[in-house]
Parts: C-alpha cells; structure tokens; sequence
C-alpha cells in the first residue's frame, strides 16, 4: 500500500492535537495541533505565491521547528525540497544548482543577510565557511524569521501567518519527487539522489516497525530519519541544544564519533541508535558503559532508508566480521558474483537526478549472509586493496582489531606503489589506555589472514574524519600515513 509522508504526520497532528510535537533546542515548545496549522498555513502560502508541482526549492533552514513545518509545508504544496548545503565552496553549490534547477528558495533571513553583504561573507569565511549570495540563486524566494536586511524584496513571509487556510491535503502523485539529496560527486558530475513522499514514507515505516515510537516517548535527534518517525507515532521530537535540559528522553540517535565526547546519558534512555558511519567496537563498549538502554547500529544509506539494524552487543559478540543485522522487514537483498549487496523494496529512491528511474540500489558493500539470515559486512567494494594478487576487505579484519585491549579504533589502508600499482598494506591504529603496539604485534596473525597483514603499523592520535556525519577520510588516511 501506497503511504503519503506528509498525510502521516498530519494524521498523527489531529490524533493528539495537545500534545508536544516538537521541542527546539532552546526548549521552546510546539504542540501537534500548532504543527498541523503552521504546514498547512505554509502550504498554501507557497501555493498562492505561485509555487508549481515539481518546483524544485532550495531549502537553507536549521534544524528547528519551523524548518520541518517549512519542508513538510513545501511538500504537501508539491514543491521538490532540493537539500544543497549553502555553506559548500561556490562552485560545487553552483555546480549542483544547475543540476537541480530550483525555482525557490527558502532560508533563514539571518542567511539572506550575511549572504547578501560582502564583509559578513569575508567574516565568515575566515571561518572556514564559503557562502555564496543566494539573492542570486533562483527565482522566487521565501524565508523564516523575522525580516532582515538582505532579505529580497518580493520574498515570501513563512512567519506569523493567519487567515483561513484550506484544512485537505489534496491528492498528490505520490511517486513524485519530494526531495532531492546531494551525496557525493565533483563540480563537473554532481550526484543527487531522488525520493519521493511514498518511498520516503515507506522508509520511515519500515524504520519504525524495528525501532517504535509512541505517545509519551521524547525522541532526541536533528535528523529527519528518527525525528519524522516520532512525529507520525505520535511521540515528542527533542532538538539537541547546549543541555536537554530536563527533558525525559527516551531515545537518542548519535553519530558514532559523538559517543566517544559523551560523559553521561539521560537515566531515562530506553534506546540509543548509532548511524551515518560505522561503528567500532570501542565506540560500542563506551555506549554500552553509558547507559543501561538498548544500544543499536543501523545499516543505511541515503538511497535506501533503512537495511539492518543489529544491537551493540550483537556486534562486539559476533566473531566473523562486522554484523549488520537481518534485513529490515520488507527489505529485498541480492547479491552479485563479486559479492556486492544490492537491495530494494518501497523505501529505495525513485533514482538519481538526470538518470533514469531504477528499483534497487547496488550498495557498494561487500557482504554476505550467515546461516541466521544476517548480514554480515566483508568491506567496501572500492576499498578493496590489491598486494602480490591477494584481494584485501579492510572491514573484514578492522573490527577485531579495533576490539583489541588499547585500541581505540583502527582502519586498513592501502598505498599504491606508483610504479607497478601493488599496494603497501598500512594499519592505522588510534591508541586507547593501554595500548601497546607489540601486543597488538602478536595478536594479528590470529586475526588477519596470512595474505592481508600489515607491511606497517602507524600510530595516529585521531583519524581525518569528513562531512557531518564524520565518515572516515580514507583519501586523507593514506595521506597521513604516506612514507615522506
């Protein structure tokens, strides 16, 4: 059955109108009922501006209530939410504008202002922060906040609406395009991936069957991906701010390296999900020493929301591998001769912008399945390093090693030898209390094939992480790591 994103959440606003729907991260309050107002107020003021279905519009908003009503707003208008980080270098933004061709945007005015004044943009620059004038980015604009200078004339107002507003969705294609995400690529080749409401919404479903949230729970998270699902049960999205306060949270997302900056957790925590990047047994063991909740690690990407999900003490205790869980109930999963995971089901996007549709997704990742049903993940495909013939999967022995006593984390690299393209093999090892190289020495050929141990060990004190959700830098790894 075919589920609308945007009807979903409106539906859980009129089952419990009173109740808290979201909690800024200053501990502002807005109830479901305000929520459902404030979407379709934001709707129908896009709708008389002349917003077109299949509009696509630039959304430059944080994390705050207001900004989800703004995007579901958008949506239930039939406007594509085009998610372009403003603060890229110019040419990679402008490189993906002409890509996703906007017809809109919708920014704080706080944004509109630094990016309209030469000296606010040198100011912030200083910081390692590259904004380009969006007055010059598209068509139409809009923007929330009061109005400040900078804001273009004309610009729509997404604050203080009144008036009547139309209290039915519509109908919708709902295999349309909802939003469009940029994952990777360069500035000549862009890639974006494609959602629609009803995979969106499929996904989110999917995520909730494994991971429930109700009435009553606060879910703390600036992701979409845990936030979304908590609205439509009908529970509390927290907003991480400075302190939560004394918010009751009941469950938490964090990327893994954020656990490892963690003193304490909520007593009230009932489940912490780990996600965006893997998660290392260090990491695993810490959380496990925080808290008494479930800890859990999904498997995910952008183009297939989500896979598998497996507990923390599933992983530490798994021996083969890195364990990713049985796939998600109504996940596809296939596998090609080289062992990559393909999957696909109702929540995959619709495609990549400019190609044509497809309906499963390869993942990149090597992976097999046990005799339980669970995935297990072997590497990724384009890490796998090459030395004397023998095809080495760095994640196949990183876990072990990381699960090492002095170990904090570690990763396998591989150094291309310029002339005959043999790869050196280079373990990484970031030392935790105890660490001691020989030990680690000794214990290798218990855990690494005889093929695929280390030519070298190189003792870092932290790794060269990217993006928000602090991946590992592979590239920059093996630059640290390179013989000068």
């Amino acid at each position: 059955m075919t589920v609308d994103l945007v009807a979903e959440v409106l539906a859980a606003c009129e089952r419990t109108p009173r109740a808290t729907a979201i909690i800024s991260a200053r501990g502002a309050e807005l109830s479901f009922g305000d929520l459902r107002e404030r979407v379709l107020r934001i709707r129908d003021r896009f709708v008389a501006a002349g917003l077109e279905p299949g509009d696509g519009v630039l959304y430059a908003v944080q994390p705050a209530p207001d900004a989800i009503a703004v995007a579901l707003g958008v949506v239930a208008a039939g406007g594509v939410l085009v998610f372009a980080d403003p603060g890229l270098a110019a040419g990679m933004l402008e490189a993906r504008l002409r890509l996703a061709d906007p017809k809109w945007v919708v920014a704080e005015s706080l944004l509109y202002t630094i990016t309209s004044f030469a000296p606010l943009r040198a100011l912030v620059a200083r910081r390692g922060v590259l904004l380009p004038s969006l007055r010059e980015q598209a068509l139409s604009h809009a923007y929330t906040g009061r109005w400040l200078p900078g804001v273009p004339s004309g610009a729509v107002r997404l604050r203080g609406l009144d008036g009547a507003y139309d209290g039915e969705l519509g109908k919708a294609d709902l295999d349309d395009p909802a939003a469009v995400i940029f994952t990777s690529g360069t500035t000549a080749s862009p890639r974006a991936v494609v959602h629609s409401r009803s995979s969106l919404a499929a996904g989110l479903e999917i995520f909730r069957d494994r991971f429930p949230m109700e009435p009553g729970d606060v879910v703390h998270t600036d992701g979409l991906m845990l936030g979304l699902p908590a609205l439509i049960g009908g529970a509390t999205w927290s907003m991480p701010g400075k302190s939560p306060g004394n918010r009751e949270i009941t469950h938490m997302y964090c990327v893994p390296v954020e656990v490892t900056t963690l003193d304490s957790l909520p007593g009230s925590l009932r489940h912490l999900l780990l996600g965006s990047a893997p998660a290392p047994p260090a990491v695993l063991r810490k959380a496990l020493a925080l808290t008494k909740a479930e800890v859990a690690s999904v498997y995910a990407m952008t183009e297939a929301l989500p896979i598998a999900l497996a507990t923390a003490r599933e992983k530490l205790d798994y021996p083969d591998g890195d364990l990713l869980g049985p796939p998600m109930p109504g996940v596809g999963v296939r596998f090609t001769d080289d062992e990559e995971l393909v999957v696909s089901g109702p929540h995959i996007a619709t495609g990549y912008l400019g190609d044509a549709p497809h309906t499963e997704v390869a993942t990149g990742d090597l992976v097999r399945m046990d005799a339980e049903g669970r995935l297990v993940l072997l590497g990724r495909k384009k890490d796998m390093l090459l030395r004397d013939g023998f095809n080495i999967y760095p994640s196949l022995y990183e876990p072990a090693i990381a699960a090492l006593p002095g170990v904090a984390d570690a990763a396998i690299v591989g150094i291309a030898d310029p002339e005959t393209g043999d790869e050196e093999v280079v373990l990484a090892i970031v030392p935790g209390e105890g660490f001691s190289e020989s030990l680690v020495r000794g214990r290798l050929p218990k855990l690494v094939d005889a093929g695929a141990l280390p030519d070298r060990i190189e003792v870092l004190q932290e790794f060269p992480r990217s993006g928000r959700s602090r991946k590992l830098d592979r590239a920059a790894l093996r630059e640290a790591t390179r013989r000068r």
